[in-house]
């Protein structure tokens, strides 16, 4: 069914394929919807894609190890906070398409185009529908007030989200308020931070706390599973995007940059303009609930879901450059 939505596309990049007939990725990304993807580029250009999966921090690992001789032409990963730490130790190179300028936002991307968002996530609060109220709810950092004590669910400060989120706070507010905010959230904690996404979303529906922070697409997993017990929990919860009436709502994407070892570029640079255009954008929305980077897809199913929003459109490379800032912050905060 997603094929159908790709069989015009990719024209423009047959002419890339002379310069050879393979493109290597290693992707943190593990979606069906992916490899349907990836099938399709090659149908479309004669381009085979070989796909290595492994955690984001094994594949950044087995590219330094590998240096010079790496095989791997693209790096998939999420969050741009690990995008920048793959930048950042020399393993990704700079890439001039005016294609991906075009299809990807500029706050979405590496300011000196060593990577590209490929889909955007929400960091969204999830509430318990007969416990809260939408009017009650505003802001990250409201939060931390008195009525939310004993009651906020959140995973632990190791990871990327997380700190990610808190680097946007950097952003916004400066450390010293950053470190206060953090401060708020421990005292405000229903419990000791654990679990994915998923698993903050089914405790509200259990009771162990009414809001939770988490990303948007998990509420679409989650109503969409196959497990009635997750559909279930999905249920009594709602999501409310905060700070609609200041910064707008803290996003963050999974992306790609072509590595510096690449043999294969043109092929690369074809499958990240492919990724990022119009057919394979509305794959990613319809398959896996991520919003498209990509400005020219209107209608995604979370938009019709949820409603739209406004985001905060710092320049995400910010994320990765505040990052050890914010480790720091939590350290001292007591979030674990």
């Amino acid at each position: 069914m997603i094929r159908s939505f790709l069989l015009p596309v990719l024209l423009a990049f047959t002419t890339m394929a002379e310069a050879g007939k393979e493109v290597n990725v290693y992707s943190h990304r593990h979606y069906p919807v992916d490899r349907m993807l990836f099938e399709q580029f090659t149908e479309q250009t004669g381009i085979s894609v070989n796909v290595v999966k492994a955690s984001a921090d094994q594949l950044i690992k087995r590219l330094e190890v590998e240096g010079d001789q790496s095989p791997a032409d693209v790096l998939i990963t999420v969050d741009a906070g690990r995008l920048f730490r793959a930048q950042s130790k020399g393993l990704l190179q700079p890439v001039e398409s005016q294609r991906l300028k075009t299809q990807v936002p500029e706050h979405l991307r590496d300011p000196a185009h060593h990577w590209y968002g490929l889909t955007i996530r929400a960091r969204a609060i999830a509430y318990a529908k007969d416990r809260v109220k939408p009017e009650q709810l505003s802001t990250y950092e409201a939060l931390t007030e008195p009525q939310w004590t004993g009651k906020v669910l959140i995973r632990s400060a190791q990871n990327i989200y997380n700190q990610s989120l808190m680097a946007s706070m950097i952003v916004a507010h400066g450390h010293q308020k950053a470190a206060i905010w953090a401060e708020g959230m421990v005292r405000n904690f229903a419990r000791t931070p654990k679990g994915n996404d998923r698993d903050q979303v089914k405790a509200i529906a259990n009771g162990v706390g009414d809001v939770a922070i988490v990303n948007s697409y998990y509420m679409g997993k989650l109503l969409n599973s196959e497990d009635e017990a997750e559909r279930t929990a999905a249920a009594a919860v709602d999501l409310f995007f905060p700070n609609q009436d200041g910064r707008g709502t803290h996003i963050n994407i999974s992306g790609a940059g072509v590595t510096a070892s690449s043999t294969n570029l043109e092929n690369a640079i074809a499958l990240l303009e492919f990724l990022s255009g119009r057919q394979a954008q509305q794959a990613f929305a319809k398959a896996n609930f991520e919003y498209p980077v990509n400005p020219e897809v209107e209608d995604s199913p979370l938009k019709k879901m949820w409603g739209d929003f406004k985001s905060d459109n710092i320049n995400l490379s910010l994320l990765g450059k505040h990052n050890f800032e914010a480790v720091t912050i939590f350290a001292k905060s007591g979030w674990r």
